[in-house]
């Protein structure tokens, strides 16, 4: 039977790093995906919640069809980890954990992050957990790391993501680099969850870094 949408899978380990994680209604489901495996693998907290935008495209992007348990053809997506502590909510649960400022986080991610998402980040229209749990860890000061993904932006998309990195929100685009070499699109999206680590301050080597 699956578990009711805000039940958590285990309980807070003392002392452990705490992370929220958004997936958003845009292309790049993948970003998301690797970035959540990265910081499982690192033993972390996570707490995940999914856009309902976001479902069927992570499905035809991943193949992971999301019912609050990520179940994918063939296995449990973290099946093959081994560490952390993962927590699913419902999108629209508002009585959840993370939709309050007196939750304590050490960052929040939106990866990839709509232009509908960060529209309503960048003018606190918190109508969904997803975009409150933004809302409050930009007014505790905490940090906020999106991926926006579109191309071109227009400059109603800059003006928003200008408006939050003057807030000090980390804006990172998934903009492609060419040194690594990469040779997969594997290797592309672990360049991109790499940067988006980089900026909450977890060491990581998920692609290879320059070196002049």
């Amino acid at each position: 039977m699956p578990l009711p949408a805000s039940w958590a899978l285990c309980y807070h380990h003392s002392g452990m790093k705490r992370f929220i994680i958004g997936i958003s209604g845009a292309s790049g489901q993948a970003i998301g995906i690797k970035l959540l495996r990265e910081l499982l693998e690192r033993n972390f907290e996570l707490h995940l919640v999914v856009s309902r935008q976001s479902l069927p495209i992570l499905e035809q992007e991943t193949g992971i069809k999301y019912a609050g348990t990520l179940d994918r053809t063939g296995g449990q997506l973290r099946g093959d980890v081994r560490a952390g502590v993962l927590f699913y909510y419902d999108a629209d649960d508002m009585r959840a954990p993370i939709a309050s400022g007196s939750f304590r986080t050490d960052a929040m991610f939106i990866a990839p992050c709509s232009m509908k998402t960060l529209s309503a980040v960048a003018n606190g229209y918190a109508s969904s957990l997803l975009e409150r749990a933004a809302d409050v860890t930009i007014k505790e000061g905490g940090k906020l790391i999106l991926c926006p993904r579109e191309m071109p932006f227009s400059a109603i998309h800059l003006e928003n993501m200008l408006k939050l990195a003057r807030l000090g929100v980390a804006i990172a685009p998934p903009v492609a680099a060419f040194y690594p070499e990469p040779k997969t699109i594997d290797e592309m999206v672990a360049f991109f969850a790499g940067k988006l680590l980089d900026q909450a301050g977890i060491e990581n080597d998920t692609f290879k870094r320059w070196k002049g």
